[in-house]
């Protein structure tokens, strides 16, 4: 115990701790470090912390704690087995998982998050969630051992964090969707982000960056209908780190990064976020458009991935070529395609945006006529729902952002289409209010 090393409260006690009055216990350890972040960082609103759905990766030592945890071996579906071959599974199955008792997730929760909220945490970022259904066998199965630990989160972060002081990663399962959606309103819908690929590969620091984007768009296809999709974090001086930032502007989730400190571009961060920290985040999630849906923007060798969302005054579509990489089912992982590594052509057109698909936008759909804002060549056009699509070549690792803005009729010749601040990735969604006069 700390208190026992400096000796109780008292004058030495004050000199060890910088001269404050507070208790030795409560002048280490993380309060002490959250305490410090906040008085260095004068803007840091929330501070979260990582843990497993089980605890840790391994769940929980039997006799570490008071809860009842006992070591029990994983056991593979044979769906999950056959898919690709991942670290992180691989080192829970060898060592097992230390297994709280289902009666006892009320207060695995509690306990980890009391303290937690007791020390300045505003929230959790929840990990390893399809855990769970490996060692269920012993407990009633994957849905009554689901049942108690999402119940007994859910209390939880009630209790300790608001009720939304939560977000989700590898939580792609069933068993999440229907029980663990109550409180957690974000969940991430792609793998890491590698920034190289990890088999060795030299050119997967390029398209692993395409495959990341492919497993956000399509997953959000499903997942956005119950969770907010998020696009997780991406290194601002990554080389393709523009490649990321475009497609994180209008996923309309979350924009982090996942800097080493002192590597941020700056230049680069600030395309995406206002001086004040906040964003010009679309008001939908992004999604393919349809003449993607059956596709394979990965390595087909001629399709270019597109997403459209929604700005307050305009639409908005992504053109992204992701070409060069793909599953291998043979050698059971993503490796890549060089030969598809090149410039792919194709079209965009404003009624590729799905303007129905949310009330706030349905009006904009209908309009004659429209400007479209090309952010990365800086070009205007002129469009109407009847025109000829734009035709468009994109380099490899490349993107281009097209932003349709209805034209407004003011009388007589006059024709008024708001774009937005051009020296941000997202021109059209930095329009905040407007009113035509």
């Amino acid at each position: 115990e700390i208190d026992d090393l400096f000796g109780g409260e008292g004058k030495e006690n004050k000199e060890l701790c910088g001269g404050c009055c507070c208790k030795a216990n409560e002048c280490g350890g993380i309060k002490a470090f959250i305490r410090d972040l906040r008085t260095e960082f004068k803007g840091l609103d929330d501070v979260y912390v990582w843990h497993a759905l089980c605890g840790s990766w391994g769940g929980v030592r039997p006799g570490a704690t008071h809860l009842n945890s006992k070591i029990t071996p994983c056991k593979l579906s044979p769906g999950l087995d056959g898919t690709m071959q991942d670290l992180a599974v691989v080192k829970i199955v060898e060592g097992s998982i230390g297994l709280v008792h289902p009666d006892q997730a009320n207060d695995l929760y509690d306990s980890m998050h009391s303290y937690l909220a007791q020390s300045g945490v505003t929230g959790v970022k929840i990990d390893v969630f399809h855990s769970l259904e490996y060692v269920c066998e012993e407990y009633g199965g994957r849905v009554e051992l689901a049942k108690a630990y999402y119940d007994g989160l859910t209390n939880s972060i009630v209790k300790n964090f608001n009720g939304s002081g939560i977000i989700a990663s590898m939580q792609q399962c069933n068993d999440f969707f229907f029980l663990g959606t109550k409180q957690i309103p974000m969940g991430r819908v792609g793998d890491d982000f590698w920034f190289q690929d990890p088999n060795g590969d030299p050119m997967g620091v390029f398209w692993l960056q395409g495959v990341h984007m492919i497993h956000c768009a399509y997953n959000s296809l499903w997942m956005g209908q119950m969770i907010q999709p998020d696009w997780d974090m991406f290194q601002s001086d990554h080389v393709c780190a523009k490649f990321h930032a475009g497609s994180r502007a209008i996923c309309g989730g979350p924009v982090y990064v996942s800097d080493s400190v002192g590597s941020h571009d700056f230049d680069l961060i600030k395309m995406l976020v206002f001086p004040d920290g906040t964003v010009p985040k679309c008001i939908h999630f992004a999604l393919p458009t349809r003449d993607c849906l059956f596709k394979n923007p990965l390595f087909d060798q001629k399709t270019v991935l597109k997403i459209w969302n929604f700005n307050k005054y305009g639409g908005v579509i992504g053109a992204f070529n992701c070409q060069g990489a793909g599953w291998d089912p043979k050698m059971k992982k993503i490796k890549g395609f060089s030969e598809c590594y090149r410039p792919i052509s194709c079209t965009v057109h404003v009624t590729e945006v799905e303007w129905d698909q949310k009330k706030e936008a349905v009006h904009m759909g209908k309009a004659e006529e429209y400007v479209v804002y090309l952010n990365q060549a800086e070009e205007l056009h002129f469009m109407t729902p009847k025109s000829e699509p734009l035709q468009f070549t994109i380099q490899p690792s490349t993107f281009e952002i097209y932003n349709f803005v209805p034209v407004e009729k003011l009388g007589g010749s006059i024709k008024f289409a708001p774009i937005g601040l051009t020296n941000m990735f997202n021109s059209g969604g930095t329009i905040q209010e407007l009113e035509c006069v």
